[in-house]
């Protein structure tokens, strides 16, 4: 009888224990606005290897917004595995949070920047305004498209690259360089949630002289709507935008796919995940890539939020916090 009371403990303790997750065969991405093309193009190429190595079939879905309000929405339950994000603001919020790991810029090369790049312009056929510098856009007869820099970690970046253009022009003249973003800001006719519907506005509803987007959407749009519609201008100068990656540790620990995200991200620093990025537009690090699409990227000196505002941690605090010169900046208008 005791032999058979053990037994019965035994069995009931395996039933109550909790089955192995099998392995996830869908996994989501969660991205910025603008990145879904890029993202389908990654997806066709990463898919048919990741069978080839495991022999499983796997499906990545894809969710796009604004950067910053992606990372809300991840806080709020949005099951995302990995982020590709544009700002890395965005996922130290997601550390806050608990989601991701603090050291997570350790997790991949480049402090888990496989791609960057920058605030450029997009412009009517023939450049009828003669845009060429970020000075030109300040002017009155100029209307300038790009999204609300409250809602987009892309717009963030063109309010930066202005204020940092604004300081090397007008040096400690504060009261200068608050006018010339405010001035920029007075000739923005609607400010859209994110980047891919202020491209709408531009693009579509033919709304505006000039956009401002990344050099990666103004080559998309040039190349999917034709260069006899738009033209892209690289400024002289510009502020370097990173592009971080992290894997969401709370989601994939809870389903089962850390392996898969890791495989997904690192991908994207392979020289054919680095190819698929600079044909989209995107500027890379891996020196042969470079050098096959050099003639393809004008020159640009970018600037660093390190060295123009002292680091992100500085910015959103003084900047990006509720009652920063943003809140200030964008009230006046």
């Amino acid at each position: 009888m005791r032999r058979l009371l053990i037994l019965g403990s035994v069995f009931a303790a395996l039933s109550s224990a909790p089955a192995l997750a099998e392995t996830p065969t869908k996994i989501l991405n969660a991205s910025y606005d603008i990145s879904r093309e890029l993202f389908v193009a990654v997806n066709k190429a990463f898919l048919p290897r990741y069978k080839a190595e495991t022999g499983k079939e796997l499906e990545i879905d894809q969710s796009h917004a604004g950067s910053s309000k992606q990372a809300r929405s991840i806080l709020e339950g949005l099951q995302a595995d990995v982020v590709t994000f544009n700002q890395s603001t965005d996922i130290d919020q997601l550390v806050k949070g608990g989601f991701v790991s603090a050291d997570w810029r350790k997790s991949f090369p480049n402090e888990a920047s496989p791609y960057y790049s920058f605030p450029a312009f997009l412009v009517r056929s023939g450049n009828p305004k003669n845009i060429r510098n970020w000075d030109d856009l300040v002017r009155d007869d100029v209307k300038v498209v790009f999204p609300n820099p409250k809602t987009s970690g892309n717009a963030r970046y063109t309010y930066l690259a202005a204020l940092a253009f604004a300081k090397q022009t007008y040096g400690d003249d504060e009261a200068k360089v608050t006018g010339f973003v405010k001035k920029l800001f007075d000739n923005v006719p609607v400010f859209d949630t994110g980047g891919r519907a202020a491209t709408t506005t531009f693009a579509e509803r033919n709304i505006g002289d000039v956009l401002i987007t990344f050099e990666a959407e103004t080559r998309g749009i040039a190349k999917e709507l034709g260069t006899d519609k738009f033209t892209v201008i690289v400024p002289p100068v510009s502020l370097k935008a990173d592009f971080p990656v992290a894997v969401v540790d709370k989601v994939v620990d809870k389903r089962g796919s850390r392996e898969i995200a890791k495989s997904y991200l690192s991908f994207l620093y392979t020289p054919e995940g680095q190819t698929i990025l600079a044909e989209n537009g995107n500027r890379v690090n891996d020196p042969k890539v470079v050098e096959t699409f050099q003639s393809q990227f004008p020159a640009v000196k970018l600037l660093t939020v390190d060295e123009v505002f002292g680091g992100w941690d500085k910015v959103q605090k003084e900047q990006f916090a509720s009652g920063g010169q943003l809140d200030k900046l964008y009230g006046q208008r």
